[in-house]
C-alpha cells in the first residue's frame, strides 16, 4: 500500500543522521521534502545568517536531486494546505525547543489533528533534548557543572547513515515557489554542505596539537585557528552534535570540547524552561539595575558597534564580527563585559547587535552568553568580575597579532604597547595616528559598575 508523508526541514538541513527523515522514509512509500520560508523568522534574522541558510538549503536541495519543495508563508497555514494538496496524513519534523518554534509547532499540530492528520516530532538538534536533564527531584539545573555531569550520563544514540537512494516525491512534480532571496554578503561564509562541513571537522580533529588535540590550550587565543568553527553548521543542523561527540575520546582537549557542546545544550535547556529569557533577565532581581541612557550613551553604543572604543581587543572583536560574521568566543565575553560594565548599557542592546551580524546566531546561546557576562543569568560571572580589556588582550593575544589583523591603525606598535596604545606617549613611543582615544576610563567605570550592583544588594563578597 502506497502512503505519503511530508518531511518538513527546519534546523536539520542534512541527510546524514536525520532521525525524522529516516523514520518518514521507513514508514511511507512517498516522502515530500519541504522547507517553509517563514516571514516571521526572516524578519528577525540578520543578513549573514539568512545568506548562510540559503547556501545550506541550496546544498541540501542539490543532495536530493533538486527535489526540495519551497513554500512561502505562515507554516500553520502552509503545512496544512500542502498536506491536503499531496494527500499526506503524516508530517515529520525534528523537534524545535525554541520559544517561537514550540508555539508554531503546537499550532501546526493542532491544525493537522483537526483534520485527522499528525505531526511527528522525532529527535532534535541536540544530543540530549531540553527538558530531559533534571535533578533527582525533577527540578532543572541552574548551574552548568552538575547539569553537564547528568547530561553526559544521559547519553545519546550513535549517528545514523544517510538513507540509501531515497525516492522523493517533490519538485518539480510538486509545485515549488522557489528559495528565499539570498542577501548580498561582502565576506566569504563558512562551508554549508554536509560533505564540506564533515571534511572541515575531520581536518580539524586530525590536525594534532594545532587542532582538536590542542583545543584546551589554544581555544582562548583569538590569533590562531584553535576552534573547529562549526557553530554555524550546528545552528542549521548541517552537522549534528552526535556526529562530533562520536569522534571524541577521553583526553583533556576532547573533554573540554565535549564540555563546550554541553554548554550549548545547557543554554537551550534553560530557555526551554524559561522561554522569556531570550530578552529578559533570568535573575529578575537585577531588573532595576541602573543603565545609562540619552545621547551620550547612544553615541558610546555606536562607537562600540563600530569598533572605535579606544580599547584594542574590544575594537578588534567588533570589527571581526562586522567584517566576517563571526567573533572568537573569548572576545565575545570581553566585548560583552565592556558594553555592560564599562558603558553601563543593557545587555539586550549588545545581544541584538550580535544576532544581526553573527552567522551562527542562536537565540539561546547568544542571550544566555550575554546574561552570563552581565551577571543576570545562570552560572553568572560574579557581579564583581569585570573584564579588564587591557589585561585580557595581553593574556590572550600576547603578541598582538589578532589586534593588528583587525585594527591596522596599531600595526606599528610593539606587543608591549598594542593593548594600551593610549599609554604609548607616556612610554615614549608616540600615539598611533588615526586610532581613537578611549571613550571611557576603564578603572573609573569598573568602580561605577560595582557601585551600581552594590545598590541592588547583589554585589560579590
Amino acid at each position: 500500500m502506497m502512503t505519503r508523508a511530508i518531511m518538513w526541514f527546519r534546523r536539520d538541513l542534512r541527510l546524514t543522521d536525520n532521525p525524522a527523515l529516516l523514520r518518514a522514509l521507513a514508514e511511507h512509500t512517498d516522502v515530500v521534502p519541504v522547507f517553509v520560508v517563514d516571514p516571521n523568522l526572516l524578519k528577525n534574522s540578520g543578513a549573514p545568517r539568512v545568506a548562510y541558510m540559503c547556501d545550506a538549503l541550496n546544498a541540501l536541495d542539490n543532495s536530493m536531486g533538486r527535489a526540495l519543495v519551497y513554500r512561502h508563508g505562515d507554516p500553520v497555514d502552509v503545512i496544512l494546505a500542502l498536506a491536503e494538496e499531496v494527500g499526506a496524513d503524516d508530517v515529520y519534523v525534528a523537534r524545535d525547543f525554541a520559544p517561537y518554534g514550540r508555539r508554531r509547532d503546537a499550532e501546526v499540530g493542532n491544525r493537522l489533528k483537526s483534520v485527522g492528520k499528525r505531526l511527528h516530532g522525532v529527535s532534535s538538534s541536540y544530543a540530549v533534548d531540553p527538558g530531559i536533564v533534571t535533578k533527582d527531584d525533577g527540578l532543572s539545573y541552574s548551574v552548568f557543572t552538575p547539569f553537564s555531569k547528568r547530561w553526559l550520563a544521559a547519553g545519546w544514540t550513535a549517528p545514523q547513515d544517510a538513507p540509501r537512494d531515497p525516492q522523493w516525491y517533490g519538485a518539480p512534480t510538486i509545485k515549488c515557489e522557489g528559495p528565499p532571496k539570498r542577501p548580498d554578503i561582502e565576506f566569504e561564509l563558512p562551508p554549508s554542505n554536509e560533505e564540506a562541513v564533515l571534511d572541515q571537522w575531520n581536518e580539524y580533529r586530525h590536525r594534532g596539537e594545532e587542532g582538536l588535540d590542542g583545543y584546551s590550550d589554544r581555544r582562548n587565543d583569538p590569533s590562531v585557528n584553535g576552534s573547529s568553527r562549526l557553530s554555524a553548521a550546528l545552528r542549521w543542523g548541517i552537522v549534528h552534535p552526535r556526529q562530533l561527540l562520536a569522534d571524541l575520546v577521553p583526553s583533556k582537549s576532547h573533554d573540554v570540547y565535549r564540555s563546550e557542546l554541553a554548554w550549548r545544550e545547557f543554554y537551550a535547556d534553560v530557555m526551554f524552561r524559561f522561554p522569556d529569557t531570550g530578552w529578559k533577565n533570568l535573575n529578575r532581581k537585577l531588573d532595576g539595575l541602573v543603565h545609562d541612557s540619552g545621547p551620550v550613551a547612544e553615541e558610546r553604543f555606536a562607537a562600540w558597534c563600530r569598533g572605535e572604543t579606544g580599547y584594542p581587543i574590544v575594537d578588534a572583536g567588533m570589527r571581526e564580527l562586522v567584517q566576517t560574521g563571526w567573533m572568537h568566543n573569548r572576545v565575545r565575553m570581553i566585548t560583552a563585559s565592556f558594553l555592560v560594565k564599562d558603558l553601563h548599557l543593557p545587555w539586550q542592546w549588545g545581544a541584538k547587535f550580535f544576532m544581526k551580524h553573527l552567522v551562527d546566531g542562536d537565540l539561546a546561546s547568544n542571550s544566555h552568553g550575554w546574561q552570563w557576562t552581565a551577571g543576570t543569568g545562570t552560572d553568572a560571572a560574579p557581579y564583581f568580575r569585570v573584564f579588564n580589556p587591557m589585561l585580557q588582550g595581553e593574556r590572550y593575544d600576547p603578541d598582538g597579532d589578532y589586534v593588528r589583523r583587525f585594527v591596522p591603525e596599531l600595526e606599528s606598535l610593539p606587543a608591549s604597547l598594542i593593548h594600551a596604545p593610549h599609554d604609548a606617549k607616556r612610554k615614549g613611543a608616540g600615539v598611533p595616528i588615526g586610532y581613537v582615544a578611549p571613550i571611557v576610563d576603564h578603572h573609573a567605570e569598573r568602580d561605577e559598575a560595582l557601585a551600581r550592583y552594590k545598590a541592588m544588594g547583589v554585589e560579590g563578597t
